[in-house]
């Protein structure tokens, strides 16, 4: 599903048993099946946190002369409306409740495994100006709490216990390139960032940005230890060097890219508007939280992602690139 490369099958051992053995054996696994509760992944390992005081700050690239330094804030809400399934009509579409964790969404409102660009087009949006983008993330939880669906599928019957945090604050900003101006996104480009699989592979796909309210710039891939007057912050940068011809593509990466650190775009790709999407939650000192996940990823940190698919109108992303261009700060009105 996420283009990783599988494992290589052990060939078959032929083993004869007796057969009071082996019904014996069966009716046991059986027996320990049916009593067991299903695993969960509560509580991550202590490695799993770091204290945000021992984290650097980032610095921000340098900008050159023809940086576009403008931006274009979307208001889109918290989620207000409790949207939320275990769905990811950009991975699995047509797949109910394939992501196995259960996701967050702002903008469309009717987002499921069954969306089409056509009934996206045409669905309401919490988004303010009318952008029925579709922007979307693993939520949150509080462990210390029993959720809703501890029974549901994507919720506890896949390891991911405890009650769902709704984030305090949901900022959705597209930002320049710092060496040159921006070009616009085509509508309904799929866009993938993070890896959700990385507790069990490698770190190159990782994009996981944990932080603290009150220290910008400060960033770790564990969960972050936030002081008391501060609440733990996710951001999910988007990549953005576009081939300048597909929406979407096999592995839902190979189509945009990330820039380098200093913003360049590899070769035979575009700078387009950089999405951000920043998280904050208020969460009482000391609260334990994780992230949802696939149940073997043990609810790691840097499996931490997102997912966007843009369904602002060509008019509307063309306002949008200008502000950008033009380095003015602008929001949806």
């Amino acid at each position: 599903m996420w283009n990783r490369p599988g494992r290589r099958r052990a060939r078959p051992v032929k083993v004869v048993l007796p057969v009071t053995l082996c019904v014996s054996a069966v009716v046991a696994l059986v027996v320990s099946l049916a009593v067991r509760p299903p695993e969960s992944h509560a509580a991550p390992a202590a490695e799993r946190y770091v204290d945000i005081a021992a984290v650097p700050r980032a610095p921000a690239p340098a900008t050159g002369p023809g940086a576009s330094t403008g931006s274009f804030t979307v208001d889109c809400g918290r989620n207000e409306e409790d949207h939320y399934n275990a769905d990811n009509v950009v991975v699995s579409p047509g797949v109910t409740s394939g992501a196995h964790h259960v996701h967050d969404y702002v903008g469309n409102l009717s987002t499921n495994a069954f969306s089409t660009n056509a009934s996206l087009a045409a669905a309401p949006t919490t988004c303010a100006g009318g952008d029925r983008s579709t922007y979307y993330w693993p939520v949150l939880r509080r462990l210390d709490r029993t959720g809703a669906d501890a029974e549901d599928v994507g919720g506890g019957l896949d390891g991911n216990t405890g009650e769902i945090l709704h984030a305090s604050s949901v900022r959705v900003e597209f930002r320049g390139n710092p060496l040159s101006d921006v070009i616009a996104m085509p509508r309904f480009l799929r866009l993938v960032t993070g890896d959700p699989v990385a507790a069990t592979t490698d770190d190159l796909l990782v994009r996981a940005q944990w932080g603290c309210s009150g220290h910008p710039g400060r960033f770790s891939t564990r969960y972050a230890l936030c002081p008391e007057d501060s609440g733990p912050t996710r951001t999910l940068d988007f990549p953005s060097c576009w081939n300048g011809l597909d929406t979407d593509s096999y592995n839902h990466r190979t189509h945009v890219q990330f820039p380098t650190a200093d913003g360049v775009c590899p070769h035979a790709t575009f700078p387009i508007p950089q999405l951000r999407i920043t998280l904050t939650y208020d969460l009482p000192h000391g609260t334990p939280f994780a992230v949802d996940s696939f149940p073997e990823q043990s609810r790691d940190p840097r499996t931490d992602h997102g997912m966007f698919v843009n369904v602002m109108t060509d008019r509307r992303m063309a306002e949008l690139v200008r502000c950008i261009n033009e380095g003015r700060p602008c929001r949806s009105e």
